[in-house]
């Protein structure tokens, strides 16, 4: 059986408001219209549905039933469209997003505070993930951002956006403060215990190439799983490892640990959003996105 919707729409207003002339003026409609409706979808589901007097209508036990159900679907539509004029609006919704140490702190941190101050309402959910792992769940639909570090290896559909570049350094604790003022080589660091990200991360691809560059071979004494855990490593004299400048700055000031000059120069990196071109942002994720980029 095909019914037309819009005379379920009618049907709602009308045993809603307990009489055609009131739901044509709620509806905007002629009240002809509104009876020539209800007629058809009696006649359509072969039964009736109101008892008509000159006091206005009441439902039938049939009409009771379908009422039932159609205020039910009426009042979620209504509460579907009410939910994305918030959305529309900002006032409500939801962004999922990953990030890694460097971009968080980088640029991310930032972004998320005038999103926060400006649309309250928008729920952020923030997963904190090494690049290969970030862009292996905005390719499963588990995110719709992310904000890592190059490099990132993503090919179409997915799009790399550039937002902020920054440069790393390599940093000692004071149990090697006799390398304070000297200038090493990368060949020099394999005479030191060096701790770095793990094998499948896309930072110690960098260094890996970084070193057959040079004809050098990339063999960390330590290995971490995200950046934030060089640091402590290194301020408990385990080893020497590079840190980008804004991670390991407040430990300087504090002389916690010291910079180590290299005689070869570090590339410079981005941290940059990734998103699937071909998944349709919600707006909350659109407004991160122009924030982001406004950099």
């Amino acid at each position: 059986m095909s019914v037309n919707y819009d005379y379920y729409r009618t049907f709602y207003f009308v045993a809603k408001s307990r009489s055609f002339t009131r739901a044509a003026g709620i509806m905007l409609s002629s009240q002809p219209n509104i009876t020539r409706s209800m007629n058809n979808l009696e006649q359509e589901l072969g039964c009736r549905l109101f008892v008509r007097s000159n006091r206005g209508v009441t439902l039938t036990p049939e009409g009771k039933k379908l009422f039932t159900h159609v205020s039910t679907a009426y009042e979620q539509l209504e509460a579907g469209e009410a939910e994305l004029a918030n959305d529309k609006s900002l006032q409500s919704g939801t962004v999922s997003i990953a990030a890694n140490e460097t971009a968080l702190h980088g640029i991310l941190l930032s972004k998320l505070r005038q999103l926060h101050k400006d649309y309250p309402g928008i729920r952020i959910r923030i997963a904190n993930y090494a690049t290969p792992q970030a862009v292996l769940a905005l390719k499963n639909g588990l995110l719709e951002l992310a904000v890592v570090t190059t490099p990132t290896g993503v090919r179409r559909p997915f799009r790399e956006i550039p937002l902020k570049p920054f440069r790393e350094i390599l940093v000692g604790g004071p149990d090697f403060s006799f390398l304070r003022g000297q200038t090493l080589s990368l060949k020099d660091l394999q005479n030191y215990p060096l701790i770095c990200l793990a094998a499948d991360t896309k930072t110690f691809e960098f260094y890996d190439r970084l070193f057959l560059e040079h004809g050098l071979t990339l063999h960390p004494d330590m290995e971490t799983a995200t950046t934030d855990q060089v640091l402590p490593l290194v301020k408990s004299g385990l080893g020497i490892g590079f840190l980008p400048e804004n991670l390991a700055a407040e430990a300087l000031e504090r002389n916690e640990v010291f910079q180590i000059r290299l005689a070869e120069s570090i590339p410079e990196r981005n941290i940059c959003l990734v998103k699937d071109t071909l998944r349709p942002l919600s707006i909350a994720a659109k407004e991160l996105e122009k924030l982001l980029r406004q950099t």
